[in-house]
């Protein structure tokens, strides 16, 4: 059994606790703060990353995807470290080492250094941030009984949502500076967190159980190699046997994880939790819905800039109108959880979510801010709503309070389908418009290998139109635009099937709100 820290579930009564719970639920939330700026603010400078340090088009996108990808993998050795080593130390290592890996990210020397640089940075960043994130999480968990988490992780998530915003509107301003900006403004916000969580008093914690390195070790490979696949599948080919070798041995690795796990007498994640109905109910819904919520700021970034012609402040804004929706839903979600519990929200989130993809899809193509915002802030609504309930019932339901592992679980399985739906869904752009940009070029005359690079690069090489005649650049932006706002509508059409399954998900949940009395007894 683990030794229970002062946050303990049922402590909350307590006048030190009462007050101790609120600072430790600030100290985490600014803890969390840059890993949450971090997913949106560098899609707002990958075009400046790309064009100062000259990267590769699959190489920007794997600076963002290296990240999300060390999230998903490092997720569940996290969860458990915060277990076996106490969340408090696990949460001051993931801070420092997310802030040292920051200046190094923002210290990217130019030349032929420059691509593998960064993607190693950005990935040993979402190292830290999987060591943190949950280590945060069960802190929270842990510091406020069943009764008022739902309104905890609202305020927790609702605030992270809050902060995700801040990360277009921040990138695009220091972008005017230096894009370095982006990665070098995480050092003063580790600072404040650290102080929080020192002021927090957060007692220790521990569980004395071995760790499972072989099971972290195959899981993580399992999930590179699958998301390596997908992603690649655009350069090499769907038909090519190095994309299939990579999907196929991903998904091999995976399976031998789940076999290894079952065998281990101290799993790195006990596989037998996902017997129980409800918990793999909102796995599955954070799975599917999360392939819409972080990639969207990624794909809905680029389009900003090539299809609308913002610059990169006004993106920032673009993206910010989602949370305009996002925020106020998050915090009715937590009310209905604590109330009636998760399927209510999570049910009536997927189907707004859903709505509000397909619709911005529909207006997408108009290139116009003012016929999509409602769409925009409908689908923020819809995650909004799903979100906190889903991961917060999820944890409601730990194993012996073993609150470092369930939260190492949920944010595994919501990162590992926010990279895999990076990865996918960054393949349907570039087919999609590749093929469609090349059919515009060629019919104003553009010769089939500078039709190719320009469509290659996103419509970001202007040196792929060197010898266009000027009379002609006009009207093939123009092209450029509008063929990449269809591009992007297949993607936010993908998001909305994703979406769909995650209502089916949503509908196999028993349904039911956890109390104390149950939760001890799930």
């Amino acid at each position: 059994m683990a030794e229970q820290s002062v946050a303990g579930g049922s402590v909350g009564s307590g006048k030190l606790a009462a007050r101790s719970k609120w600072l430790a639920l600030t100290a985490m939330m600014f803890a969390v703060a840059m890993t949450f700026i971090d997913q949106t603010i560098v899609a707002i400078a990958a075009p400046n990353i790309q064009s100062e340090l000259g990267l590769t088009s699959s190489g920007v996108t794997w600076v963002v995807n290296s990240y999300l990808l060390a999230l998903a993998a490092g997720f569940a050795l996290g969860g458990r470290l915060a277990d076996v080593l106490g969340s408090r130390r696990i949460v001051v290592v993931g801070i420092v080492g997310f802030a040292v890996t920051s200046t190094l990210c923002g210290l990217t020397p130019s030349g032929p250094l420059a691509e593998a640089w960064i993607i190693v940075f950005r990935a040993l960043q979402g190292l830290s941030a999987a060591l943190m994130i949950p280590a945060a999480l069960a802190v929270v968990v842990s510091s406020f009984p069943v009764s008022e988490r739902g309104k905890a992780l609202a305020i927790f998530f609702g605030v992270s949502g809050g902060l995700t915003a801040i990360g277009p509107i921040a990138g695009g301003y220091l972008t005017q500076w230096t894009w370095r900006a982006i990665f070098w403004i995480n050092v003063p916000v580790a600072v404040v967190a650290l102080v929080l969580t020192i002021a927090a008093g957060i007692a220790p914690s521990v569980r004395r159980e071995r760790i499972d390195w072989r099971g972290a070790l195959v899981i993580a490979v399992g999930m590179a190699l699958s998301v390596l696949g997908f992603e690649q599948a655009r350069n090499w080919g769907w038909d090519s046997p190095l994309t299939w070798l990579c999907i196929v041995g991903g998904l091999i690795a995976l399976g031998v994880f789940v076999w290894l796990e079952q065998r281990t007498e101290v799993p790195l994640i006990t596989i037998g939790i996902f017997r129980g109905r409800a918990f793999l109910s909102d796995n599955l819904v954070l799975f599917f819905s999360m392939i819409a919520f972080v990639p969207v700021f990624f794909f809905a970034s680029i389009y900003s800039q090539v299809s609308l012609g913002y610059g990169a402040s006004s993106a920032g804004l673009y993206l910010l109108v989602f949370f305009a929706g996002f925020a106020p839903a998050a915090q009715i979600g937590g009310r209905i959880l604590d109330r009636r519990g998760a399927k209510p929200s999570v049910v009536v989130g997927c189907v707004v979510a859903m709505v509000g993809f397909l619709c911005w899809a529909w207006k997408i193509t108009d290139l116009s801010l003012g016929a999509q915002w409602w769409c925009i802030v409908l689908a923020g609504a819809g995650i909004g709503l799903l979100l906190g309930p889903a991961s917060t019932d999820a944890t409601n339901r730990a194993i012996d309070a073993s609150y470092g592992e369930v939260t190492g679980i949920t944010q595994t399985v919501r990162n590992y389908g926010s990279a895999l739906g990076l990865a996918v869904l960054g393949t349907v752009l570039g087919n999609v418009f590749a093929s469609r940009m090349q059919t515009s070029l060629a019919a104003f005359g553009v010769p089939p290998s500078e039709a190719a690079s320009l469509a290659s690069s996103g419509g970001g090489d202007s040196s792929a139109l060197a010898n266009v005649p000027e009379r002609l650049r006009t009207q093939i932006e123009a092209a450029v635009a509008a063929d990449f706002a269809v591009a992007t509508r297949a993607v936010l059409i993908g998001m909305a099937v994703a979406l769909a399954i995650s209502l089916a998900a949503a509908l196999l949940h028993p349904g039911g709100r956890v109390t104390e009395e149950t939760s001890a007894s799930l």
